[in-house]
């Protein structure tokens, strides 16, 4: 008897051992862990549930029942530089990086097969289409209208078929030819010195507009240019002192350049002609001339 009552109650502790070692692997396999980035889509059967596991542990029914994990955070994912031609027939290489996060996991995992490819490949599309699109000035200057066009575009296909959310779309690099950096380079150099050359027009405007000022100021006092002649020999003196500064009237040289302008109209006034046998001519008699000869007023010789 004893013997019996061993032998059943070491068959009730193995059995006992079965059933607690089958509810473990059915608890293993019914219990599953979701983290706080992640939602969890159960798939029984092959049909997924309409309930999103949220974070947490999550029971599902073992073989019946497959949960998928999807995370929530956002990816950044760099586009590769691709080719492109503006609108005005300049070739560049641009890149980018977009900013994406799934907003409805059982449409990122139903409707769309491994969406990071797609979004992908949709970014280098959009790309290339936007590029072609702007020509070189708003690639280079207006970052902010390229990023927008291409969240645009890459946005449509993928927020509600897809379930993701285009965050962000920013151009990093652009890459030119160095033909063009060249062309480039000279036209920003020419700008440069236009610019430059505006100012120093101005500024000389301007010093002439305060150099009439003065000079008026000056004209209704005599003394002020002698003082302002005086100011001028002080300040070369003190900067160069080997340098000897005479000053010179200008009303002698006013009155050199109307002696000069007089001696050629003189000239020609008294210098008589002469004809082909080196005789000065007298050239014509004025009638007073001629009446002053005639010594009864009739004509010479009568």
């Amino acid at each position: 008897m004893v013997a019996r009552i061993g032998g059943a109650m070491e068959a009730t502790v193995i059995g006992v051992v079965i059933v607690l070692a089958l509810l473990a692997l059915l608890g293993a396999l019914s219990v599953r862990l979701v983290q706080q980035y992640q939602r969890g889509i159960v798939f029984r059967f092959g049909r997924v549930l309409d309930r999103v596991r949220q974070p947490g542990l999550q029971l599902i029914v073992p073989i019946a029942d497959r949960m998928v994990r999807v995370s929530m955070q956002t990816v950044v994912m760099g586009v590769p530089a691709q080719g492109a031609i503006t609108r005005d027939n300049v070739t560049l290489t641009v890149d980018a990086v977009v900013y994406y996060r799934v907003v409805d996991p059982v449409k990122a995992l139903v409707n769309v097969h491994d969406y990071p490819s797609a979004v992908l490949q949709v970014a280098q599309t959009a790309l290339r289409s936007v590029i072609g699109k702007a020509d070189l000035d708003t690639v280079l200057g207006d970052r902010e209208r390229i990023n927008a066009e291409l969240k645009a575009v890459i946005d449509a296909p993928t927020e509600k078929p897809w379930g993701l959310l285009i965050e962000r779309v920013e151009v990093k690099d652009v890459e030119l030819p160095e033909g063009m950096k060249r062309s480039m380079s000279r036209q920003a150099e020419a700008e440069r010195e236009r610019r430059a050359r505006v100012i120093a027009a101005d500024g000389e405007y301007q010093a002439s507009r305060r150099l009439a000022d003065a000079s008026r100021a000056m004209a209704g006092t005599p003394g002020a240019y002698q003082l302002r002649l005086l100011q001028t020999v002080v300040d070369v003196a003190a900067e160069k002192n080997s340098t000897l500064v005479m000053p010179f009237p200008v009303e002698l040289l006013r009155f050199f350049d109307q002696f000069s302008r007089t001696m050629p109209e003189r000239d020609g006034m008294g210098a008589p002609e002469r004809d082909g046998t080196g005789v000065p001519d007298p050239g014509p008699v004025t009638g007073t001339v001629a009446a002053a000869a005639e010594p009864d007023g009739g004509p010479p010789g009568g």
